[in-house]
């Protein structure tokens, strides 16, 4: 696997990369991350991998998407320790930049993706989605790949990176460029995810009320019972295994994220974020298929 620190290097490599198919040109699969990677990262590359010719990751932890009070400091960074993994993995390149490298003096330019940005997590962290959608767009450009491959547990990123690769023409029109991979679930249902370390034990038991108590509601409403009382009594469950705060329980179109006060036929899903300890969690779920 050949690492890439610069966009100049970074550019060749992939100019390589697409060069070592007979035939044609390679296709290029994308995985971005911000590192601390896990299972549901891996399981990300090894759908890239599946589909496509040569895997490029990421690893970026993207400043401009954290907020004031956020966790930019703290959160994990351990390259050596990713790079290895992503070698074990077969990737072929990875690119690591400098915050210097994505953003240089003088860098003034921001994406806002209306709609599917606001509410949710929009709502409870101002400006994040901005910071997603700039850096996934700088990435795009950058590696220029074939598809890209997200964790549909950042289930309103994903829509938002799929709303902007749209309006922008940032993938091929005919070409479902943009791979949401199912959320990767530890045996008692919590979804992986970078900041379950955390967690304190006690914690970690309670948090696998969450999906539990997910299942319990999505069960309730595909059975025709009222939305708006079967997402109080899931917040109140969670409240009462020890969660701090509910930020939101929502019922959602699954494409527009609207919400809904019941199942219209169409795709939906439920999504929550919860908070317990200084931990904020997200999960979601599909409902009615």
């Amino acid at each position: 696997m050949q690492t890439a620190r610069t966009l100049e290097v970074l550019r060749t490599q992939v100019a390589k990369l697409r060069r070592r198919q007979e035939g044609g040109a390679a296709r290029i699969g994308l995985v971005p991350t911000m590192g601390a990677l896990h299972e549901g990262h891996l399981t990300l590359l090894r759908r890239a991998r599946a589909e496509c010719d040569h895997v490029v990751a990421s690893i970026f932890v993207n400043p401009t998407q954290f907020g004031e009070g956020e966790d930019l400091d703290a959160y994990p960074r351990q390259l050596e320790e990713d790079s290895a993994m992503l070698e074990a993995e077969g990737c072929a390149l990875l690119w690591a930049p400098e915050v210097a490298a994505m953003y240089p003096t003088g860098f003034a330019t921001s994406i806002t993706v209306g709609g599917v940005s606001e509410g949710l997590c929009g709502a409870a962290r101002p400006g994040h989605f901005d910071g997603v959608a700039t850096v996934v767009a700088k990435l795009f450009n950058q590696v220029a790949p074939d598809m890209a491959f997200f964790g549909e547990k950042d289930f309103q990123q994903l829509a938002v990176i799929r709303r902007m690769a749209r309006d922008l023409d940032l993938t091929r029109p005919h070409v479902d460029a943009i791979v949401g991979v199912p959320t990767v679930r530890e045996a008692d249902g919590l979804a992986l995810s970078s900041r379950n370390r955390y967690l304190s034990p006690g914690q970690r038991a309670a948090a696998a009320t969450l999906p539990r108590e997910m299942r319990e509601a999505i069960a309730r409403i595909e059975d025709g019972q009222e939305v708006a009382p079967t997402l109080a009594a899931l917040e109140d469950a969670l409240l009462g295994a020890g969660f701090a705060a509910i930020d939101y329980a929502v019922l959602a179109d699954a494409a527009s994220l609207a919400a809904l006060d019941g199942l219209k036929g169409g795709p939906a899903r439920l999504l929550v974020a919860a908070r317990i300890g200084g931990t904020r969690l997200i999960d979601n779920m599909a409902v009615g298929e």
